[in-house]
């Protein structure tokens, strides 16, 4: 109690001296016990709530990049590029740091709890839909050179990373995919990635963990269709070939819009990117 009356003196302090339009300028950071994961995960500093702005948000005021996030993550903010140049090193420290790892053990235990609570038939046509980049495997390895969103995407480069088949597992994903296996709920991969990375993205599946899926499902070569228009109707080939979908998890709103989308969804966190 005495050391957080004595921080927030500080913090009065620093407002005072600021003053003014200087006060709204302040950027803070403190330190936080929440940012730091029991799993030893090493954090790299702490969030810091930075002024930026995004999409339409940004030209009515100035949004602090967290509230740009938020508004990210509720699907309210939609059809941008590129995160605020002001928020990258926000974005950065999410994805680094344990914030972004917490807010996806969130997720997940709830979709596990979900899970576990299910009436299963047994009857071998139960399945659960994963995507792929940022909920089976993790892109940061190449989005941490490449200022976690703030470069426009690069076709070129991006699908030289895929082919190196190098993505880690998102650890809390593969915590869920290998929980529905004991369960008997069969996973099927859903990707907006095209049928000439299907090698790649198998080999990558493969390193990464993920074995025993029912099927790999990738968009074809030359088919021009909006993710949800496409991820929804692999879902309604899925249903009429007898299966049932009883979760379906990803980390973009168009893994899970679209009837039909599945018992229950779940959303990942991903500021990083948006496709719509």
């Amino acid at each position: 109690m005495a050391s957080a009356k004595l921080l927030a003196a500080f913090l009065a302090a620093l407002l005072a001296a600021a003053g003014g339009a200087g006060a709204r300028e302040l950027k803070l950071e403190l330190p936080s016990a929440e940012t730091i994961l029991d799993d030893g995960m090493p954090l790299i500093h702490m969030l810091r709530p930075l002024l930026g702005s995004g999409g339409r948000l940004g030209l009515r005021a100035r949004v602090p990049c967290d509230s740009w996030r938020f508004a990210v993550e509720t699907n309210s903010v939609r059809d941008w590029r590129t995160i605020p140049a002001r928020c990258e090193r926000y974005v950065g420290n999410y994805m680094m740091g344990g914030h972004y790892r917490s807010d996806s053990r969130a997720v997940v235990d709830e979709a596990i709890a979900y899970a576990e609570g299910l009436q299963l038939a047994g009857d071998g046509k139960e399945v659960w839909v994963f995507d792929v980049d940022e909920t089976t495997l993790s892109n940061l390895p190449y989005y941490a050179k490449h200022g976690f969103g703030v470069e426009p995407y690069n076709r070129t480069l991006f699908t030289a990373y895929v082919m190196e088949a190098s993505a880690p597992a998102l650890p809390e994903t593969k915590r869920l995919y290998d929980r529905l296996l004991e369960l008997g709920i069969k996973p099927v991969i859903l990707t907006g990635r095209r049928e000439d990375k299907r090698e790649a993205t198998a080999k990558n599946l493969a390193a990464a963990g993920y074995a025993g899926y029912e099927k790999l499902l990738l968009k074809p070569q030359d088919v021009r269709v909006h993710a949800v228009e496409f991820k929804s109707g692999e879902r309604r080939k899925l249903e009429d070939a007898g299966y049932v979908i009883v979760g379906n998890i990803g980390d973009q709103w168009s893994d899970l819009l679209g009837a039909p989308e599945g018992g229950r969804t779940f959303k990942l966190p991903d500021p990083m990117y948006y496709i719509g």
